[in-house]
């Protein structure tokens, strides 16, 4: 496999990083479409008569197809570099835009499914440029800057969908199309710059892959298994959950997008955090935060849950930059594949996990399922110990 010329890391501080601030900005745009799927599952459960199990395919058409291909995508960053990264933006904009037209449900898994497809490229070509473009010294902090723009993209979802839906009903998802677009032409010339490249090509020699340390990749992927899967179901359901309660569509609208920004605001400060800390102690520490967090967050329902659902997000999904650097040290020379499998397991185990939490929550109640999600946290916490050192990393890569 030919491994990737990196572009320059650009100089001065990560917010005057312009080829990271790019790529912030590509991944804020494609994590709107994800943002805005939970808030049509009120909509599409009174339309087609459906139950929660059921409108959690939606999320599970969209993620997984994305995460599935994940793999693939990060092989073929690895392989052939990453310039045509706007084009996946495109395809997700033009068939996401098609569920506001889609005539019956299957129709509207299908464009999901294939919308997903796009976030599928999107998220290991994202992914890989953005770990070209930062320095070692800042790598956690400006991993978790480019994370933080889809985060921020997936809390903006809420809002906007909630918005497009009152106006237009289900047709207002057609708007999307124009964020979707403009953003990857903006993209797709940004990236005769910055993107990554296949060494092979750029005259480098072929380079053997170090073997892969598969006790701590698997620790890794299965912390983030159960991050995603604990945050994906929280996201997906508060909306329904609060409609159930009797509250309007600003509230839960409201209430999810703060969820959602204070998680990207916990991504950044975890980055800081982990370049100071290390990132074992950082994710150990926020695994151990979340138990009494979620459980707060179940038990009190109401205005009170901007407070305790700020801090569920602050803590839920602050990990996941961290996870990924640290996927992309242990398979050196591919941290394309690294990125696809990352993201991938991750996103798929969040897209299992809500038709899995829905189900729960048609046999328990939305609340118990709520409750439930802190077992996730107690069986990733153990895990925590199998996680490198930033002193081991640093080793293997001096080998």
């Amino acid at each position: 496999m030919a491994e990737t010329q990196a572009v320059p890391a650009a100089a001065g501080s990560i917010v005057r990083n312009r080829p990271l601030i790019t790529l912030a900005l590509g991944h804020f745009t494609i994590d709107l479409y994800a943002g805005l799927l939970p808030v049509l599952f009120p909509l599409l459960a009174s339309r087609f008569g459906l139950d929660l199990k059921t409108v959690g395919l939606v999320s599970l058409a969209y993620s997984g197809v994305g995460s599935v291909s994940q793999p693939l995508f990060g092989y073929l960053a690895d392989r052939f570099g990453t310039r045509l990264i706007g084009f996946a933006l495109i395809w997700t904009a033009v068939t996401f835009a098609g569920i506001g037209f889609a005539p019956s449900f299957p129709v509207i898994l299908t464009l999901a499914g294939l919308a997903g497809l796009g976030s599928g490229a999107f998220h290991p070509f994202g992914a890989l440029n953005a770990n070209a473009v930062i320095t070692d010294q800042k790598r956690n902090a400006a991993m978790s800057v480019y994370a933080s723009g889809g985060t921020i993209g997936f809390a903006l979802g809420p809002l906007i969908g909630v918005g497009l839906l009152a106006l237009f009903e289900l047709r207002g998802v057609s708007v999307m199309l124009f964020p979707g677009t403009v953003i990857a032409f903006w993209l797709l010339y940004e990236m005769r710059a910055i993107a990554v490249r296949p060494a092979v090509r750029a005259g480098h020699a072929r380079v053997k892959p170090a073997p892969i340390p598969k006790l701590a990749m698997a620790a890794v992927i299965l912390i983030m298994m159960a991050r995603s899967w604990s945050m994906s179901s929280i996201q997906a359901y508060v909306p329904t959950w609060y409609e159930s309660l009797g509250y309007s569509k600003g509230f839960y609208g409201a209430l999810a997008t703060v969820i959602t920004l204070c998680s990207a605001a916990g991504t950044i400060g975890s980055g800081n955090l982990a370049d100071r800390y290390g990132r074992r102690a950082v994710i150990l520490v926020s695994l151990i935060l979340t138990i009494p967090t979620v459980l707060l967050f179940a038990q009190f329902t109401g205005p009170i849950a901007f407070v305790t659902g700020a801090l569920v997000g602050l803590l839920a999904a602050s990990t996941a930059p961290l996870l990924l650097v640290m996927a992309q040290q242990l398979m050196l020379g591919r941290a394309g594949i690294a990125s696809g499998l990352i993201l991938g397991l991750g996103f798929v185990t969040g897209a299992i996990g809500v038709p899995i939490t829905g189900a729960v929550a048609d046999a328990l109640g939305i609340q118990m399922a709520m409750r439930l999600q802190v077992v996730l946290a107690l069986i990733a916490i153990p895990l925590c110990l199998l996680l490198p050192t930033e002193r081991s990393l640093q080793a293997a890569k001096r080998e």
